[in-house]
């Protein structure tokens, strides 16, 4: 097997050095370029506070019940572990404040420290992994109205204000604790199920309560701050306060990320069509790599002609090392490392593919106004032995090559998750 992997990764060498490819090059890039994984695939966006599982509000729902689901820290970090195997490359992890670990002490949103996340940051180090951070303002008695950072509610308002200076205050010190940047992404689920009168005060009320949010400042060495949009959810189909147009136009001026979500605009848009514009502005960008089928569902990513879009549109603009690549999925309808590793794979086989593009080529011809061949070029792009050449990284990183991961997610599902007290 490996010599037949190594064998083919020459040819396809040859294949794609005749283009001006150096896959070589490539592939040493690749893995300078982190994927962040999120936590909450591993437990259906349960976390660690106590709820009914899979039970959750404004908009975020993980449908399901395979067996074996995490239900505690350790188990989520077993289960991790299993899925690091099984997928190369760099990683981080990417965690919600709702798991955070109290050792069973109250602890509510807005008085959550860094002491209470002790056990991700010794686990990063020891993996060799970097940390994200996302606070969590779903899921709780104060977000019950739809409206958390929106509300007209002062008292609700405070709650989550506090949440969120907090949770700035733990990104940091992740990454200041593991000397690696630490992206912490504001989501909130306020909307409207049906029509609403009050946009404008609603988002005038979000722009004050992020400001406040946001004024302390913060070495920015090792925390990027990032706002994400959404067009809708469960229970705000009609009116979504922060919006894309309200998010981006916060963003601008400012020293905070815009984070896109491929699963939050309407199923006609690509967000590759938003990256170079919203580049041209700002010095970096958050990608939510996620699916959606019909809506905002979150599906297991698929290395699909939308993915591909967004991975080359990224690499085309030279911003490789400006963009922060985080998957955002959860499905508890299937073995849920299945799920990771399809979705993390898929979205570095992206990464790849968008590096073996003949670039050079195409942007000679394209300068040369010579358009034939700029399509030609890209056509024959897309039939290049690009599968070689992630068999030999697979190979190189120690990873299962193609389906042979599947048989060990199997044997793990037996050993472990079947064997799991529910």
């Amino acid at each position: 097997m490996t010599d037949n992997i190594n064998s083919a990764y020459g040819w396809a060498k040859e294949r794609y050095a005749i283009l001006g490819v150096d896959t070589d090059k490539a592939l040493d890039e690749l893995n300078s370029i982190p994927v962040s994984i999120n936590c909450w695939q591993g437990d259906d966006v349960a976390g660690f506070e106590g709820l009914t599982e899979g039970v959750s509000d404004g908009g975020i729902l993980s449908t399901g019940s395979y067996p074996g689901r995490a239900a505690n820290g350790d188990e989520l970090r077993q289960d991790i572990d299993m899925a690091l195997k099984l997928i190369p490359g760099a990683h981080k992890l990417n965690l919600h404040a709702m798991y955070a670990e109290t050792d069973g002490a109250k602890v509510d949103r807005d008085e959550l420290q860094l002491c209470h996340f002790s056990r991700w940051i010794e686990y990063a180090k020891s993996r060799g992994i970097g940390l994200d951070f996302n606070p969590t303002f779903f899921s709780h008695e104060k977000s019950k109205s739809g409206f958390t950072l929106a509300s007209e509610d002062k008292e609700i308002r405070r709650f989550w204000i506090e949440h969120g200076k907090r949770s700035r205050e733990i990104a940091a010190g992740m990454g200041e604790e593991l000397k690696r940047v630490c992206v912490n992404n504001i989501w909130i689920p306020d909307g409207s199920k049906d029509m609403t009168l009050n946009r404008y005060k609603h988002r005038m009320i979000l722009k004050d309560s992020l400001d406040e949010i946001f004024a302390q400042k913060i070495d920015s060495e090792y925390l990027v701050d990032a706002v994400e949009c959404k067009l809708f959810g469960i229970g705000s189909e009609s009116y979504v306060t922060g919006s894309h147009e309200f998010y981006l136009s916060y963003v601008m001026g400012k020293d905070i990320s815009l984070c896109l979500d491929m699963g939050h605009f309407h199923p006609t848009e690509s967000i590759a069509d938003k990256i170079s514009s919203v580049l041209t502005f700002k010095n970096d960008l958050l990608l939510h790599v996620s699916r959606p089928v019909r809506w905002d569902s979150d599906h297991v990513v698929s290395f699909n002609d939308d993915l591909q879009a967004v991975a080359l549109e990224v690499k085309r603009a030279g911003a490789m090392h400006r963009t922060y690549f985080a998957v955002d999925f959860f499905d508890g309808s299937i073995n849920r490392i299945s799920a990771w590793v399809i979705g993390v794979r898929n979205t570095i086989k992206a990464l790849l593919f968008a590096l073996l593009e003949p670039a050079a080529l195409i942007s000679e011809a394209e300068r040369s106004q010579d358009l034939g061949t700029r399509l030609a070029l890209f056509e024959e792009a897309k039939t290049l032995p690009f599968a070689a050449v992630w068999d030999k990284y697979c190979l190189d990183k120690k990873v299962p090559i193609g389906a042979d991961w599947i048989e060990e997610t199997k044997a793990y599902e037996t050993n472990v998750l079947r064997k799991r007290d529910r």
